[in-house]
């Protein structure tokens, strides 16, 4: 069989009636690494967590050529298939996924994995495509404004209207998360949308009773 029958397969036809050789599992292989490189790639620019797992997208990788190989070893052997389906429904995995997009990431790897084994990469590069599409489409379209979390002290409970004046001078949106009160003053979290932090901030910490104020990252998100 030649290189171009086997490109064939590897996009199209499949290997479930065709004899699997060294050839074929290069190809299998080497079309999941490709597509697998290319979900690196994307989650890397769209990543929207306050600190980029690179270890979790490099898993996105591996585990898109591990399904693609096991999906060609079931494919070669009945009674293998039947014994890697009992091991791997005692697999359980205990690490938890926050982000939803990261799911969604780790699904789309294994897709890719499981149809280029099938022998259908040409199938992987399309859905490919069109998932890039979509996180493109929804991402640049409806993209929620990030927060940021303010957190002021001052001397005296009774400025928290002047606080609240300073922030609704420079913040497109703000809306108070945390009130603490003593006796001592006052400690105040509130969440903040603004183009101008550093301001804010110098506004703030001019004022004689605030003792102290710092922005934070916020992981929720606005519409």
């Amino acid at each position: 069989m030649g290189f171009i029958d086997l490109l064939k397969k590897a996009f199209m036809e499949g290997y479930a009636t065709s004899s699997i050789t060294l050839q074929t599992v290069l190809m299998c292989i080497g079309c999941a690494v490709l597509i697998a490189i290319y979900i690196y790639f994307i989650y890397k620019i769209i990543n929207r967590n306050a600190f980029y797992n690179k270890g979790f997208n490099i898993s996105l990788v591996i585990i898109a050529v591990i399904t693609a190989a096991i999906i060609l070893t079931i494919q070669s052997n009945i009674v293998v298939s039947l014994g890697m389906v009992g091991a791997l429904s005692i697999v359980r995995f205990r690490t938890a996924i926050k982000d939803p997009m990261d799911l969604a990431f780790l699904f789309w790897s294994i897709s890719a994995g499981i149809i280029c084994g099938a022998g259908f990469a040409g199938i992987a590069v399309v859905a490919s495509l069109f998932v890039t599409l979509l996180i493109v489409l929804f991402s640049s379209s409806f993209k929620a404004a990030s927060t940021l979390m303010l957190v002021v002290n001052a001397d005296s409970h009774k400025r928290e209207d002047e606080i609240m004046k300073a922030v609704m001078e420079f913040c497109k949106y703000s809306r108070t998360r945390a009130r603490n009160v003593s006796k001592n003053g006052l400690n105040i979290a509130i969440e903040v949308k603004t183009n101008k932090p550093s301001e804010l901030i110098d506004k703030l910490i001019k004022m004689d009773f605030v003792t102290d104020a710092s922005l934070v990252e916020n992981d929720s998100e606005i519409l």
